[in-house]
């Protein structure tokens, strides 16, 4: 079993159950069932430049995609690894690096609950404009879920976008996570709530529709939007990545 902060993995074959703390349980609602994690990424068995297996067990594997010259690398992480995305660059040809999964119908939630989340290390001088962490789908067009750390203060968010009205809907921490540290972030959608948690610790709530849907051919992206301009390149790196239904 590994832990992460209150969601407790325990791999059973492939099937993947997630199983919140005792205090989530206790207010989830009677034959209500644990949400199910559907993709996880622990970096440990990856290799550079290689694909990143889903530990999950439901095959959404991660293929590397680049531009520039740029890299995924692996960095040390305790008894494993995590995934070290190109550094800060202010030049207008700036290597771009991220990793996808392609689109799958497990990884659309529709209208129904979510919950996305990653660890992070970001330094104060690795902050930037927009920085994706997870993401499925763009706001432009279509729908999207996202978790991000934008701007120069370096402060998590999460992103929700309907695929029917434009509208962006953002909960976003005031306490930057810049740091140098590992932080633990997760976005969770219930209903008409979507919610920022930060350590365990809930940053932020919106208000969102309750018949907001997500739904996409978009890959899943994680470490920005793509290799191309703009890409909203993380600049960090990354570790327990996941992504849960119910």
């Amino acid at each position: 079993m590994k832990t992460w902060g209150n969601l407790a993995v325990t791999l059973a074959g492939a099937a993947v159950l997630l199983d919140v703390s005792v205090a989530s349980a206790a207010v989830r609602p009677a034959g209500v069932p644990a949400p199910v994690i559907v993709a996880r990424y622990s970096f440990d068995a990856a290799r550079i430049g290689g694909t990143v297996a889903d530990d999950s067990g439901h095959g959404h594997t991660l293929v590397p995609s680049a531009n520039r010259g740029g890299k995924v690398r692996l960095a040390a992480r305790a008894a494993g690894h995590a995934a070290a995305f190109p550094a800060k660059c202010s030049g207008k040809k700036c290597p771009h690096a991220v990793l996808q999964a392609p689109d799958a119908p497990e990884l659309n939630p529709g209208a129904n609950p979510i919950r996305y989340g990653a660890s992070v290390k970001l330094a104060r001088g690795q902050t930037g404009p927009g920085e994706n962490v997870l993401q499925k789908g763009y706001s432009a067009a279509g729908s999207q879920y996202k978790l991000q750390v934008d701007g120069a203060p370096g402060r998590p968010s999460c992103v929700l976008t309907d695929n029917v009205v434009r509208d962006i809907h953002v909960a976003r921490s005031g306490v930057s996570i810049a740091d140098g540290t590992w932080h633990r972030l997760e976005c969770r959608r219930a209903g008409a709530t979507l919610t920022l948690l930060v350590d365990d610790a809930v940053h932020a709530t919106a208000t969102i529709p309750a018949t907001l849907a997500i739904t996409n051919t978009v890959p899943l992206s994680i470490g920005g939007k793509g290799d191309g301009k703009d890409n909203d390149q993380f600049h960090g790196a990354l570790d327990d990545v996941w992504i849960a239904l119910g």
